[in-house]
């Protein structure tokens, strides 16, 4: 009997610290969102004009995926909070401040990870949209 009792609550406790380690859920209710990719210029347009309708203070950031192309490095980082479910996909330029480690394993054992107080610039002209990494404060697994 007392070694069920040990084992459900080891059990559960295991099950909380797992659950406890992934992003909040958050549903996307925007149809742009929806319907373009991430990497569509109407896509970013949309994310700008959101951005600039929430309190960017209240938003967080948990590591898809990190890509590299022939001359650029990205992160590909889920966004949420105040309102806001959507994907950011930041060109990685001139720093690299706090992202040293995701930058060396190519984003491996990163993903699900919280980009804590992330900072970005944006970039907009007619013909592109570009959110260019900054820094962050630290990595929460």
């Amino acid at each position: 009997m007392k070694k069920n009792i040990i084992r459900t609550l080891t059990t559960f406790a295991l099950l909380t610290f797992i659950a406890s380690c992934d992003r909040p859920e958050c549903e996307n209710t925007n149809l742009i969102f929806e319907k373009y990719s991430p990497d569509a210029k109407k896509y970013k347009d949309e994310l700008v004009n959101q951005l600039a309708k929430v309190d960017r203070s209240k938003l967080t950031y948990w590591m898809d995926s990190y890509q590299e192309g022939k001359n650029s490095k990205y992160i590909h980082t889920h966004i949420q909070g105040d309102g806001l479910c959507a994907k950011i996909v930041l060109e990685i330029n001139d720093s690299e401040k706090g992202i040293k480690g995701i930058i060396k394993n190519k984003g491996k054992g990163y993903h699900g990870a919280e980009l804590e107080n992330l900072k970005f610039d944006i970039r907009q002209d007619s013909s592109s949209t570009k959110f260019i990494f900054q820094e962050i404060n630290g990595i929460i697994d």
